[in-house]
């Protein structure tokens, strides 16, 4: 989720496109599964968008995805994503694949760059589903 438009140099490519274009083409399909199916699980692709990791976009992830279309649970990211994990967290994406990194959490709650509250909602977010499983 979302944009992801091709395989070669994945990690690395930028798909830049226009609001609309984005809305209209690229997001109506999850638009529709989300609102139809209520996933409970959505992983966010490798690509950039417009310059920015999809795992890293608070206006994808929490805006559109959650704000917009009701979607309540969780994100994760594709698997060993160049992105850094507090900056995927506070853009609402849940869970590092295929392991986070802890030490580098923990700084960034030491620094300030993240807050305990912000981890404690992607928290929340995989207690629901583990709730949800069992």
């Amino acid at each position: 989720f979302a944009l992801n438009n091709k395989e070669t140099n994945r990690k690395d490519s930028d798909s830049r496109v226009s609001e609309r274009a984005a809305r209209e083409i690229y997001l109506k399909a999850f638009e529709i599964i989300v609102k139809n199916a209520d996933p409970w699980y959505i992983m966010s692709s490798y690509n950039l968008i417009n310059g920015d990791r999809a795992s890293e976009c608070r206006e994808l992830l929490e805006d559109i995805l959650r704000g917009e279309w009701g979607f309540d649970g969780i994100v994760s990211s594709d698997w060993w994503t160049l992105a850094d994990q507090y900056k995927e967290v506070k853009a609402g994406n849940d869970l590092k694949m295929p392991a986070g990194f802890p030490e580098r959490m923990a700084l960034a709650l030491e620094t300030g760059v993240i807050t305990r509250e912000e981890m404690e909602v992607s928290v929340k977010r995989i207690l629901n589903l583990i709730l949800k499983l069992d």
